[in-house]
């Protein structure tokens, strides 16, 4: 049996059944006031009748607050408030997106789904706005394995700036990945020592192992660790062995950008600067809920369905900014 046969997938009854069981677990909140007590279940309420549907629409999952008298459904304060589209296509769409390790596409959420580009490029910013986690605690502390790889890459261009010899006219990418651990990424201005190491002393633990590239950025400046390697690629060296000491390479944050490489250029073929922070935080999410650490394609869904909650975005079009 196909996963996809779960009914939530194709009932709307069902689909907001399941909301309710993973944002409340502990039954109905008011959005509103927060009462949790007194709420009434509303059933056999329709929407408004129009010439499409003269009878309305069922509201399926509708729920009143016996304290303030608000009336409201468990889409309300997430990223699905106020959609059109039918709840059960969103859980698809979020199964789609989490399970396909390279992305899927707004064009083929489109043909899957049967609706349109824009709403299914919508839908794609709205479930990276939900995979963002904003994980702010140091990376290889105690209870880790300690050892942290730190390399930044090149990634699209820069409206605006003409083509040049090297990477100025690309967006720049740091990453930070934890072995054996998850992975932090951040788009960053420039590759100068001022805007990187910053970012590397506050996001990693004191007592990890850092590993990079003979680049001379991570010379200076660099934080009290407890230790730092470096393998020479300009020299062709990507992997080397010292007695007492961990495996010296980068090729654990090598492998995660060529997996994000791939689906960039292969799927979404092209991204704007503005939106390059959520396609991170969709990359991000996939790598840190992988097979590896025991997170399946299912469990992998729920995580991010229980990170939609107080996200909003307003809409525009796909070839405007969407903002907060």
């Amino acid at each position: 049996m196909s996963v996809l046969n779960a009914p939530h997938f194709h009932d709307e009854a069902a689909a907001f059944a399941k909301l309710e069981s993973v944002l409340w677990p502990r039954g109905p909140i008011c959005p509103k006031c927060g009462n949790t007590e007194r709420i009434y279940v509303l059933d056999g309420v329709r929407s408004k009748p129009s010439k499409k549907n003269p009878e309305g629409l069922v509201r399926h999952g509708l729920k009143k607050c016996g304290k303030c008298r608000n009336q409201f459904t468990v889409r309300v304060g997430t990223v699905f408030e106020s959609s059109h589209i039918p709840l059960h296509k969103w859980f698809q769409a979020v199964h789609l997106l989490c399970c396909s390790k390279k992305g899927i596409s707004s064009h083929q959420l489109h043909r899957v789904l049967e609706i349109t580009y824009e709403a299914a490029w919508f839908m794609s910013h709205r479930i990276r706005e939900a995979m963002r986690s904003g994980s702010l605690a140091p990376m290889g502390g105690t209870g880790s394995s300690g050892v942290v790889e730190a390399d930044e890459t090149f990634i699209g261009r820069k409206k605006g700036v003409p083509v040049k010899r090297g990477g100025a006219h690309k967006n720049v990418v740091l990453g930070l990945v934890e072995r054996g651990g998850e992975v932090r990424t951040v788009h960053i201005d420039n590759t100068k020592a001022d805007t990187i190491l910053p970012i590397v002393n506050e996001n990693i633990a004191k007592e990890a192992h850092i590993m990079t590239d003979d680049g001379a950025t991570y010379y200076k400046k660099l934080g009290d660790f407890a230790g730092h390697d470096a393998v020479n690629h300009s020299a062709e060296e990507y992997v080397r062995h010292e007695d007492g000491k961990p495996v010296i390479t980068t090729n654990t944050i090598e492998g995660y950008f060529s997996i994000f490489k791939r689906g960039m250029k292969g799927v979404y073929q092209h991204c704007s600067e503005k939106h390059l922070h959520r396609y991170l935080a969709e990359f991000d999410f996939r790598y840190n809920a992988r097979y590896a650490l025991g997170v399946d394609d299912v469990a992998r869904t729920e995580r991010a369905i229980r990170g939609i909650i107080g996200k909003r975005l307003t809409y525009k079009s796909p070839d405007e900014a969407l903002t907060d």
